[in-house]
């Protein structure tokens, strides 16, 4: 079970210092999607560059020309790439078969997807890496999360590993291990606390202690 910092209300410096302060704690690195537009994509080159030894996805959402937008994000150092799973079936293959060429790997964002269990069955069946379920934002703020949705995946998906996203902390992070994930994706719940090392040891620590049991 790895740990996946989202990072997505900072700019490149303030992204490193993060990131400097938890590395020892976390798996992979997420350039957010507001990061990418406020930065580009030397965002994702500047922190692969800093940090060798992290994978760094770039959140990029894919809706549409799947193979150049995974091509980009590839060659500025990107280990995963994220496409959208409302998109069409020839946007997700097109992203795949470009991933392949690079060594990265794709993960399908489910968000707001209506029919979660079919799609997630079509998409699994796509050779995508990761199929992740995630509650936005705007949901977020109306009291939803994501782990009922995680728990239906687990049963249907068979060939992709799965991802949970959308408001994960400290305090619920038991709940999350529960559904034995393979990515935990925790944005806020680490940067928006003041010692941020201390709790991505204690996320780590949470998701280490379930793997062990």
């Amino acid at each position: 079970m790895e740990l996946q910092l989202a990072l997505d209300l900072v700019n490149i410096p303030e992204g490193k210092e993060v990131v400097n302060e938890v590395q020892d704690h976390i798996d992979i690195v997420e350039i957010g999607t507001p990061v990418v537009i406020n930065e580009g994509l030397k965002a994702v080159k500047e922190m692969k560059d800093a940090f060798p030894h992290l994978k760094v996805l770039a959140d990029l959402k894919i809706m549409d020309a799947g193979a150049y937008e995974v091509m980009k994000a590839s060659e500025a150092g990107a280990d995963i790439v994220t496409v959208l799973g409302a998109t069409d079936d020839a946007t997700i293959k097109g992203a795949v078969e470009e991933a392949r060429k690079h060594g990265s790997k794709i993960l399908v964002d489910m968000i707001n997807v209506k029919d979660l269990e079919q799609r997630a069955k079509e998409v699994d069946n796509l050779g995508v890496d990761y199929i992740c379920v995630h509650t936005g934002y705007d949901l977020q703020a109306e009291g939803e999360n994501p782990f009922k949705q995680l728990e239906a995946i687990k049963a249907i998906v068979r060939n992709a590993k799965t991802a949970v996203a959308g408001g994960i902390k400290l305090a619920t992070i038991p709940e999350v291990v529960q559904s034995q994930p393979d990515l935990v994706i925790v944005g806020g719940g680490i940067t928006g606390q003041d010692n941020k090392k201390a709790v991505a040891s204690e996320i780590k620590e949470v998701m280490d202690k379930e793997k062990i049991s």
